[in-house]
């Protein structure tokens, strides 16, 4: 599931350690920003590429894998 563009809230539920209730109010949150930029969105979805942008801002794969 790694390589799919769109991540759903049982993805991000476990990703974050969050109950799915809660991923879901991101996703929303996620894709609200989006929509005010001008892009179309899926609800229930969000891009895994903006995800990781925000969640984890501008850090490399290997820094969040270290936790630095």
């Amino acid at each position: 599931m790694a390589n799919q563009y769109l991540m759903r809230a049982d993805e991000i539920a476990e990703e974050l350690d969050v109950s799915k209730a809660y991923a879901y109010k991101i996703i929303q949150k996620l894709n609200a920003d989006l929509a005010k930029k001008g892009f179309l969105v899926i609800s229930g979805k969000v891009s895994r590429k903006y995800f990781e942008e925000q969640i984890y801002g501008g850090m490399s794969d290997g820094q969040i894998e270290k936790g630095a």
